[in-house]
């Protein structure tokens, strides 16, 4: 277990320092901040002045070298624009993200596995195939046009439910629906998948031929077989869903890091988008960091293959 998790711990460092050096390579690569911050034009000594106070004239390896500094320290460095430092731009915005997010993520697993096993255990009714074809629709259509048609839906339409910020437990429904739509879709796609996999295996036959009951077997033996592969979709929606995030910020106008990382873009605020990457790709090695170890628990086979 040891060397399978150093291995793992490994790879999540290099994984990360790629993740540091690409940021800064390709956010220079993008042009400078200051042909935004002035569009309608800045002289050449104005220009030279502005990349000297922020380091910007030096060579990028020297550049990167005090970048790779200031991070050991805990310094992400302050926002161009607003001079905020970054750390806690994201620490005042991430709750809501988070929230929105775990919501959306709880609510796909509680629809999606019943919807996924119902697909398996019973694919053969309409219903099956009814919520199989809710999952490819769900599946396929991006985020944000979710979110506008729910909009349109319920906001406009309807008038049920408010479609900006996040006053009031009501303001959280639409985004987390959006959100939940897509994973709850893949979730069930790959539960039916794996449930109709375990189903053939002769270990089924076998709890079948010893009397136990459709519920039993269900549960006992192909469920609890058809997890394992599971895991993995979720990680992968995990990281999926932080991306989301971004849309759907975006869409309703949430006061999350998506709108943060947005604004960054337009701007070109290199601090903040290298934090921003940073943590998006920190969560995300950390999430599969935990996935491995859920894969130990569930399976500890795992353990000597390792």
């Amino acid at each position: 277990m040891f060397h399978f998790m150093s291995i793992r711990l490994t790879r999540a460092l290099v994984t990360m320092f790629l993740v540091l050096v690409i940021a800064f390579a390709t956010l220079r690569l993008s042009g400078t901040p200051f042909e935004v911050m002035y569009p309608e034009g800045i002289t050449a000594e104005h220009l030279e002045a502005l990349e000297a106070k922020y380091g910007l004239d030096r060579p990028w390896p020297e550049q990167f070298v005090s970048y790779l500094g200031n991070v050991a320290e805990g310094n992400f460095g302050r926002s161009l624009y607003t001079s905020e430092h970054v750390w806690k731009m994201f620490a005042d915005r991430m709750p809501y993200t988070i929230i929105v997010g775990g919501l959306a993520l709880l609510l796909a697993i509680a629809v999606g596995i019943p919807l996924g096993a119902f697909s398996a255990l019973y694919r053969s009714s309409p219903a099956s195939r009814a919520g199989m074809g809710f999952a490819f629709l769900g599946y396929a259509v991006p985020h944000f046009v979710i979110g506008i048609a729910l909009i349109l839906f319920f906001g406009y339409y309807l008038r049920v439910l408010p479609t900006t910020g996040l006053e009031t437990p009501r303001h959280y429904i639409l985004p987390v629906v959006t959100l939940a739509i897509p994973i709850i879709a893949a979730i069930a796609r790959f539960m039916r998948a794996a449930m109709l996999d375990a189903i053939g295996h002769a270990y089924v036959n076998t709890a079948v031929s010893k009397g136990l009951t459709d519920g039993q077997v269900a549960r006992g033996h192909i469920l609890r077989n058809a997890m394992i592969p599971l895991i993995t979709v979720l990680g992968l929606e995990i990281a999926g869903l932080l991306n989301g995030t971004i849309f759907v910020e975006a869409v309703f106008s949430l006061p999350g890091v998506g709108r943060v990382l947005v604004d960054a873009v337009e701007g070109r605020d290199f601090p903040v988008l290298q934090f921003g990457l940073i943590a998006y790709a920190g969560i995300v090695v950390m999430v599969n960091l935990l996935i491995d170890f859920c894969y130990i628990a569930a399976d500890p086979r795992i353990r000597v293959e390792a």
